[in-house]
């Protein structure tokens, strides 16, 4: 009966250590891609931002000043228009983590109720015989 017991307690315990180091892969799977994302995001915002500083320095007359002026404009929408385009990306990825996760709990708590079932259901056919 301890042995039976025991053998199932470790077979539970595996079972559970598995899925959290399945968890945690995709759970640093997915920080890996949103760290990226945003790296990649703010390297591009730092050059763009680089050049439009190097154009400021290198102004020196008022018709220069108002194209630098355009050009300020239009270099905030831009970087709103990424910053929203990189939002959206993170947000689908963490939807996908999430959606990943869940399935993971719903293949651990299926295997649990099998688990369960398995040696009542056994019980039962013994005690029929």
């Amino acid at each position: 009966m301890t042995q039976q017991f025991n053998n199932q307690l470790f077979a539970f315990t595996k079972q559970f250590t598995d899925s959290a180091f399945k968890a945690q892969s995709l759970a640093l799977k997915g920080l890996e891609t949103v760290a990226e994302l945003q790296l990649k995001a703010f390297e591009e915002q730092a050059k763009v931002s680089a050049e439009f500083v190097a154009e400021a320095l290198e102004t020196r007359d008022i018709n220069s000043l108002r194209g630098l002026w355009e050009k300020g404009a239009s270099l905030n929408r831009d970087n709103a228009e990424r910053t929203v385009a990189v939002s959206q990306e993170i947000l689908a990825v963490t939807q996908k983590t999430a959606e990943s996760l869940n399935a993971l709990v719903q293949e651990q708590r299926q295997a649990a109720n099998d688990a369960v079932t398995a040696p009542v259901a056994a019980a039962k056919k013994a005690a029929a015989k």
